[in-house]
């Protein structure tokens, strides 16, 4: 099992995008998956200033490889020089990189792109792959950036015959097979985004409650259809069946059969318990499954992991003391995996899909750490939707402010996010990705710690990443506070078109939710709008009403959750709670709900029972630092 971490810092009150924010949106990045760096000053060849993919001797390296070409002054110079220096594009990452093919060019501006792709920029610049073609089509390049031959000398109409067989292969035209349409193209100048899209009008969030049980994480089934595995923070998994949209009936689980029950291994407490769940994308054949949790090494022979403050890291263990009653990473973070192979009466012939309970013993240990303190321990897995690595994201180990700055700290896991290759059995360090502050930063805000055992990093010593969405927790609910942020997914149904795109967060404390665009799409760039929500008259299961609010009553909001339609649902300390039609709740949107059909489903078992029974809620006195983030060496 080869893990590699991506060193970074867990932000309060402030939503970074890691894996959440997906299918089509864009991220600055450069070739090498570098987060751009701050530029002083210019690049005196290729003229970037703030931040780049480049610095200054990578710009020097750019102006020989051009004056070895020695078409300098001539116009067909002039657009070779801006296609070699759009590597230094803060989104070179995404111009140069489509899908798995590497590029030697950027993809191209052309007209002939697909009039579905989001990009939609000015006349002049839409079609710059024809203008590449026009200026340099008859001109012969030596080492051509245009040809993978690094000592070729060829014109454009040696390879190609027309500007829209060069289009086809170099830009975002219909024909280029390795474009989707959501990539950004290069327009001579710069990345381009479709600007003039404007989103749906907002005016509400409709939502059902299908279940009464307190869950932390849900896992649609990899199989595609209509179920889901819930998890509850004592320890169990559940295997239950969504109803469809529109049908008014509550989900189908049986709480007296879980499908995993790790609850003795589990150290249930406040921010302990069973944290994550992440399902193999080959579950449905191989039947791996992966849980993160918390164990007490008082109570378990299997707790026995190192302590995250040691020497190597710069953190002397003598001068931790207790803390809420506990002794220095007595409690620790477990990554266990376990398998649903097997588990069937025909002795393992059928399919693990067809699993309707997990063997009960644990197939590998992944990680085992000790932790500091008892707060802020992160726990959530989650697998990448195209690279099929395992992410698990650390807290930064806890005390009030990071007195140890772990997050910052590149040789420690905790306040990172470790990347998990299921396949071998080594640790790797990874050293691109991007810094987004803490604890040098709280949101936009300087930190200052109460007190810094382990030192302090300067604002100056890094490049901040600032958040894209957040709120300060004095501007939510004056009576009621704020918590911290819980978030959160994009809205990808069309159940609620006004949502679609947008991303979903609230605070803990259920009184408050945003939802937030990219605008221009594809640009990195957010506005933020307050969400009003309510709860829908034909409810499955009746919601709560809050005590001189308007507003249901959810209690705790824990996280969210998505099904295999990509219908959002929020799980909370009172229930689970679906998005619905805008229409239940007199929401208007002007264009009509369209609930998916036709989807797989699954029976339930015939000892199953319906979600409105009464469960006690488990009811969380913290908060996970789920948000987690990147940060580079």
């Amino acid at each position: 099992m080869r893990s590699s971490t991506v060193a970074g810092a867990a932000l309060l009150a402030a939503v970074l995008f890691v894996v959440a924010v997906r299918d089509g949106h864009s991220a600055q990045l450069c070739m090498d998956s570098s987060f751009p760096r701050t530029v002083n000053g210019s690049l005196s060849f290729c003229g970037y200033n703030g931040t780049a993919c480049c610095n200054a001797t990578d710009d020097a390296a750019v102006r020989r490889e051009f004056a070895a070409m020695n078409i300098s002054g001539t116009p067909c110079g002039d657009v070779v020089k801006s296609i070699l220096c759009a590597r230094c594009n803060p989104y070179a990452g995404e111009l140069f990189t489509v899908t798995t093919t590497r590029r030697t060019v950027p993809l191209l501006c052309s007209s002939a792109a697909s009039s579905s792709s989001r990009l939609i920029t000015n006349p002049a610049s839409s079609d710059y792959c024809s203008k590449v073609w026009d200026t340099c089509k008859d001109v012969r390049i030596p080492s051509s950036p245009f040809f993978h031959s690094p000592n070729s000398s060829k014109s454009l109409t040696d390879t190609w015959q027309s500007a829209s067989d060069f289009c086809a292969s170099l830009g975002n035209s219909n024909n280029n097979k390795t474009s989707p349409s959501s990539s950004p193209c290069f327009d001579g100048s710069g990345a381009a985004f479709n600007s003039t899209t404007k989103p749906l009008p907002l005016n509400g969030m409709c939502l059902e409650r299908i279940g009464n049980g307190s869950f932390l994480n849900m896992a649609p089934h990899p199989d595609g259809s209509n179920r889901v595995f819930l998890n509850n923070q004592a320890g169990k998994v559940f295997l239950a069946t969504i109803p469809l949209q529109g049908s008014g009936e509550p989900m189908t689980v049986d709480l007296s059969a879980p499908f995993l029950d790790v609850s003795d291994e589990v150290h249930f407490d406040n921010e302990f318990g069973l944290l994550g769940l992440a399902f193999h994308p080959g579950f449905a054949t191989n039947g791996r499954f992966f849980v993160s949790y918390s164990c007490d090494k008082t109570k378990s022979a299997s707790c026995s992991g190192r302590c995250a403050c040691n020497s190597d890291v710069g953190c002397d263990p003598a001068k931790l003391t207790s803390d809420n009653g506990a002794l220095p990473c007595q409690f620790q973070s477990v990554v266990a995996e376990y398998t649903a192979n097997g588990t069937l009466s025909d002795g393992g012939s059928s399919s693990p899909a067809n699993a309707t309970a997990a063997r009960p013993t644990e197939v590998r240990r992944v990680l085992t750490m000790g932790l500091p303190f008892t707060t802020h321990h992160g726990g959530q897995i989650l697998f990448g939707p195209e690279d099929g690595y395992m992410y698990f994201m650390m807290g930064d180990g806890g005390g009030v402010g990071d007195p140890w700055n772990f997050a910052q700290n590149k040789k420690t896991l905790l306040g990172k996010i470790i990347r998990i290759d299921a396949v071998y059995e080594e640790v790797d360090l990874i050293i691109k990705g991007g810094n987004y502050g803490w604890r040098v930063y709280e949101g936009q805000q300087l930190y200052t710690p109460v007190t810094t055992p382990g030192g302090n990093t300067s604002a100056d010593s890094i490049d901040a990443i600032g958040p894209v969405m957040g709120y300060a927790h004095d501007s939510v609910n004056s009576n009621v506070g704020s918590a911290s942020i819980t978030g959160g997914y994009v809205y990808r149904s069309m159940v609620d078109p006004c949502l679609n795109g947008r991303y979903l967060y609230a605070d803990l404390y259920a009184k408050s939710m945003w939802a937030g665009i990219e605008s221009p799409e594809g640009s990195g760039m957010y506005n933020v709008s307050s969400l009003t929500f309510s709860c829908s008259k034909s409810s499955p299961i009746p919601c709560d009403a809050a005590a001189g609010s308007s507003l249901p009553s959810l209690g705790y909001i824990f996280s969210f959750g998505e099904d295999n339609d990509k219908d959002v649902y929020l799980l909370t300390s009172k229930g689970v709670y679906r998005v619905v039609d805008p229409a239940e709740c007199n929401y208007a949107c002007p264009i009509k709900s369209s609930a998916p059909g036709g989807r797989a489903s699954s029976p339930a078992p015939s000892s199953a029972v319906r979600a409105g029974a009464p469960e006690l809620p488990t009811l969380l006195a913290g908060v996970l630092l789920a948000l987690m983030s990147l940060i580079s060496v």
